[in-house]
């Protein structure tokens, strides 16, 4: 089946970009959000507002979620208004929110007993990956499910990839976070012994990013602590659920992971500050400089 039409729910921070994207390679969409000011804008774009979950999913050949939680994908997708009650067989529903590999797997049997398939499938990249259409993908659930969605995850996504039956692909995206979570943390640290030593950190990322210790993370949210920057293109509040996930799975399996922990208390910390929750994750260093008594470029 070639997919033509997508219902797409969730046209936040990271929702709204990958809609115009799929706008962008012809398709058609309809979209539902519970703030409507996204929802105009891909309205002028040429996309469908709609008016519940149900609605969306209609008259869609796939659905995609991009939501807050595992709890609003439940509901969006097997509440009493969700998609689960009009689609039809063979249908393709890919949640790309970022979840507990517990969700995919508890709604797994409900959208098969509809003759459709479900996919997680989170992704990476943020916001300007989003916006530029080069996010990474990963994929859990069937297969050739997947193959059939690659035509619309290459329009959103560049490194795309299938990891395995339900679940890996939010397996996969906890490993991503405690690696992004531990760098962000480690650059603050980074930066902030620069600043209290008497070197301007902007001199030290500029000679570290020619090095070994150079990532994305560095380029990337080194520049919006340094240019305090910290309008969210991942928020707080999403990295402080994502790493609770990872604890929890940690549990699960009787793992050790204190870097992970640790990155849990310092969420936690920059949350409590009024508005913080809502910042960008790399406002994390403004923890680091409130325990340091500092301020990058003070």
């Amino acid at each position: 089946m070639k997919i033509k039409t997508i219902g797409l729910i969730g046209t936040g921070i990271m929702g709204f970009p990958m809609a115009k994207n799929l706008l962008k390679q012809g398709y058609q969409l309809n979209v539902h959000n519970r703030s409507q000011e996204s929802i105009k804008e891909l309205v002028k774009l040429g996309a469908r507002a709609t008016e519940s979950p149900a609605m969306a999913a209609s008259s869609a050949d796939a659905i995609i979620t991009m939501l807050p939680d595992g709890e609003v994908v439940e509901k969006v997708i097997a509440g009493s208004d969700g998609v689960i009650n009009v689609i039809k067989p063979g249908v393709i529903i890919t949640d790309m929110s970022s979840t507990s590999p517990d969700t995919p797997r508890k709604l797994q049997s409900l959208i098969h007993d509809k003759g459709a398939y479900l996919l997680d499938a989170p992704v990476s990249g943020g916001n300007v990956g989003a916006e530029e259409g080069t996010l990474t993908i990963m994929v859990g659930g069937d297969k050739e499910a997947f193959e059939q969605m690659m035509p619309v995850f290459k329009a959103i996504g560049k490194n795309i990839n299938y990891l395995g039956e339900s679940g890996a692909g939010q397996i996969t995206k906890c490993a991503n976070q405690i690696i992004v979570a531990l760098t962000i943390e480690a650059v603050s640290e980074a930066l902030v012994l620069a600043q209290k030593s008497g070197v301007d950190p902007n001199i030290v990322r500029d000679a570290l990013m020619g090095g070994f210790a150079h990532s994305k993370v560095l380029e990337v949210h080194g520049e919006r602590m340094l240019k305090r920057n910290f309008k969210p293109g991942g928020k707080i509040s999403t990295h402080q659920k994502d790493t609770k996930i990872a604890l929890d799975i940690a549990k699960k399996h009787n793992l050790y992971l204190p870097g992970t922990a640790l990155i849990s208390q310092l969420w936690n910390a920059a949350s409590a500050e009024e508005g913080g929750a809502d910042l960008d994750h790399s406002a994390l260093i403004q923890v680091i400089e409130n325990m340091s008594e500092t301020k990058l470029n003070s």
